[in-house]
């Protein structure tokens, strides 16, 4: 019963390639949940009271935003949105246990991934 443990790998190898599309949905989440809540929800915030104070604020808001850089950002924050509110519901759902199992899982992951770049899609098609 002696036998020799496998060595343990002195790295993490942190490449998002490698992971199941589950694992990757869930990184993604996290990661749009993050960026959601603390960047861009008090800019938001920001922008919302600097443009109700006045025509001018909104005529600058608008402005910048006309820009092409801003309209790309809205387009990542749209799929930043997307991914968040679906990963959300499939959470929710595997939460009932339902889609558990392991293809159901990996099925639900990839249309939730599909449905964020479809959603930042018809995003960008309105902006841009």
């Amino acid at each position: 019963m002696s036998a020799t443990p496998k060595p343990r790998p002195k790295y993490y190898d942190l490449n998002l390639a490698h992971l199941p599309p589950p694992g990757l949905v869930s990184i993604l989440h996290r990661i749009s949940g993050l960026l959601l809540f603390f960047p861009i929800l008090p800019v938001l915030l920001l922008t919302l009271q600097n443009v109700v104070g006045s025509e001018e604020s909104f005529a600058v808001a608008r402005g910048h935003l006309s820009h092409p850089f801003m309209k790309l950002l809205l387009v990542g924050f749209a799929w930043l949105y997307a991914h968040h509110f679906f990963a959300g519901l499939r959470y929710l759902l595997l939460d009932m246990h339902w889609g558990i199992d392991k293809v159901p899982a990996r099925t639900s992951a990839y249309v939730v991934l599909v449905l964020g770049a479809l959603t930042a899609i018809a995003a960008a098609v309105e902006i841009l």
